[in-house]
């Protein structure tokens, strides 16, 4: 197994920084792709860059009513850059669907004639295929009502005067786009409107995009067509890493057969990972590209370890326990054993959600397209009334002042209104307390209680506001949306009242996650994230996915799409780790699995245990 090579220094990439403030010069501007591996200081480089247009370029852009544009991925990332920024208002940072939409904001009748095309030719599309399809099945049953609701659509177009969007939410009105139409109208409109081009010229003479290996084709194919035709006047600087493309939607090949008049920086040095991770990383990306990081030269040693464990009739739970104490005595490090100083990777949200036992609460409302996006990201009101009002109330059972501050800034029944109006308000006080300590009692007393029988409980005592969509399922009523179909509006009230009738005290759980305090995460999720202590969970069989198949790229299955993806996000995975690593895989034949990882050499002999059901952590 080939190490990592040996520096002397860690100043190695210091010039990439300087190269790129070289792209920046106004008077011979040069776009640019930058190669920045895992834990290299890609966002360092980036903001460096910004650091150096707000200095030298700053005053003159404000005077022209210009700015720098950023595209990031995740509002945590743009967030996290206008902080690094100062706030400096000459920096727009935004995600990529929010930038998308400033750009086809107001155009309305194109976007109209747009979707007329577009929805035009999904039906034709759709119809072939039904043509082609078998009727009566499941299949063909999605396809007649997806036919049906994009039809509906088309002959309301008409009547439609102005669209709106939202980044953050799941755009269910008739007026509304979705997130993919936002983007494929943003990433049309700029490659065939010359106007739209000089628009965003003007604004924007500088275009940085970060991940921009998993930043949507449309919208890369669309910066590419602009910079062609503005040559020596805009800059898009892309910062990325194609290995670490794991959505399908980015633009393939990105970095390859670039215009000749970009520039191509590269980063070597690895700040984040210990040498044996490096070692192990530089293995896995040696089939797709040549590309090979360096340690910095304080980079401690590290341990990987790669447990395979039968698919059946293993106790996860357990087996996963003992490999936190095998880590904890190999590393000499008992943190392996404190539950929230590990962050465990795991491949879809189910998996973390069965672990931490939230699992009926996502199982009754994840199915549901419209709530999908708010539930994960923490944002759905029907569940935050509550993860953020009744669950920090009762932790705060204890604690008078707390409860005062909740039930005055939350509660009607203390509002500045209804104490003003009450003949007395000290009975008023009364009612409130009384609808506190009525919630605390039940919560305190029926460990089983549903989330039907909290809301319901507050409902009597009017403690709190019911949100609508609550208020009606508990009437048994239904509720109608624009927009949304009379099937929607079922599945919805379905899963309304499953939810209503699970377990209360799964929201702590499901609070804990999405919070991101949990010591879950999905392998996807954490990407730019880093953590001392890293286990990632690979099971096929569990996370029931297609894009992702770690049993056959550890089997040494034929190299393909699929194994493609999980190569890419299994390189992900290994580069978050500071300090160790423990890989645990679940698979139908864990010798097989050994054998063909130590012969492809991404890991020693002594580095893969193979675990028994009653594996208890003990060396190989």
């Amino acid at each position: 197994m080939t190490a990592a090579p040996l520096i002397a220094h860690d100043d190695l990439d210091l010039h990439v920084d300087e190269e790129i403030k070289s792209y920046l010069d106004p008077q011979s501007p040069q776009s640019f792709f930058l190669f920045a591996g895992a834990g290299s200081g890609k966002t360092r480089s980036l903001v460096a860059a910004l650091d150096h247009l707000r200095s030298t370029a700053g005053k003159n852009l404000k005077l022209r009513g210009q700015k720098v544009a950023v595209i990031t991925y995740t509002t945590a990332a743009r967030d996290e850059i206008i902080r690094r920024t100062q706030f400096d208002p000459v920096i727009a940072v935004s995600t990529i669907h929010s930038f998308a939409w400033t750009l086809i904001e107001g155009f309305n009748h194109d976007i109209k004639e747009w979707l007329r095309v577009e929805l035009g030719a999904n039906i034709l599309e759709l119809q072939a295929k039904e043509a082609k399809g078998r009727a009566g099945t499941k299949a063909s049953a999605e396809r007649l009502a997806d036919i049906a609701s994009k039809q509906r659509r088309l002959a309301r177009l008409d009547s439609i005067k102005k669209f709106v969007y939202s980044p953050d939410s799941d755009n269910r009105g008739r007026d509304s786009l979705n997130h993919a139409e936002v983007l494929k109208l943003a990433g049309d409109f700029v490659k065939a409107k010359p106007a739209l081009r000089q628009i965003l010229r003007d604004g924007y003479p500088y275009i940085l995009v970060d991940e921009s290996q998993d930043t949507n084709r449309h919208i890369v194919e669309a910066l590419f067509s602009f910079q062609s035709a503005y040559k020596g006047e805009v800059v898009i600087g892309l910062f990325g890493d194609m290995m670490q493309r794991i959505y399908g939607d980015g633009q393939p090949g990105l970095g390859e057969n670039l215009p000749t008049d970009w520039a191509t920086p590269t980063k070597k040095l690895n700040f984040r990972c210990p040498r044996r991770v490096i070692d192990l990383i530089n293995k896995v990306r040696e089939s797709t590209d040549k590309q090979v990081q360096i340690p910095c030269s304080t980079a401690q040693e590290g341990h990987v370890r790669m447990f395979v464990f039968p698919s059946e009739g293993t106790d996860k739970a357990t087996a996963e326990r003992n490999v936190c104490a095998h880590m904890a005595k190999i590393t000499d490090d008992r943190e392996w054993l404190a539950e929230d100083a590990v962050k465990v990777l795991i491949l879809e949200h189910r998996m973390a959600a069965l672990r931490m036992g939230f699992d009926d609460l996502l199982a009754a409302l994840y199915p549901v397209t419209q709530f999908r996006t708010a539930l994960l990201d923490g944002s759905l009101s029907l569940v935050n009334f509550f993860s953020n009002l009744i669950l920090p109330l009762w932790d705060a059972e204890h604690d008078k002042f707390a409860i005062t501050r909740i039930i005055r800034a939350m509660s009607p029944l203390a509002s500045a209104n209804a104490l003003k109006n009450a003949e007395d308000q000290f009975g008023q006080l009364a009612k409130a307390q009384a609808g506190v300590d009525a919630l605390i009692a039940l919560l305190n007393g029926k460990p089983t209680a549903t989330f039907r029988e909290v809301v319901q409980n507050v409902a009597e005592t009017g403690l709190f506001s019911i949100p609508e969509l609550l208020r009606v399922a508990l009437a048994g009523a239904d509720i109608e949306s624009a927009g949304e179909d009379e099937e929607e509006r079922t599945d919805r009230d379905k899963a309304i009242q499953e939810f209503l009738a699970t377990p209360f005290r799964q929201v702590r759980a499901y609070a804990k996650y999405v919070n991101g305090t949990a010591r879950f995460d999905t392998h996807q999720g954490v990407k730019g994230l880093e953590f001392p202590r890293v286990m990632v969970i690979m099971d096929d069989r569990e996370a029931r996915g297609f894009l992702f198949k770690y049993d056959k790229l550890f089997s040494g299955g034929v190299e393909d799409s699929q194994t493609t993806s999980t190569r890419r996000l299994f390189y992900v995975t290994c580069s978050r780790a500071e300090r160790s690593l423990a890989l645990v895989a679940y698979a139908e034949s864990p010798e097989r699995v050994s054998e063909q990882l130590v012969a492809n050499g991404w890991f020693r002999l002594e580095e893969v245990v193979l675990g028994q059901p009653d594996f208890w952590g003990s060396e190989t």
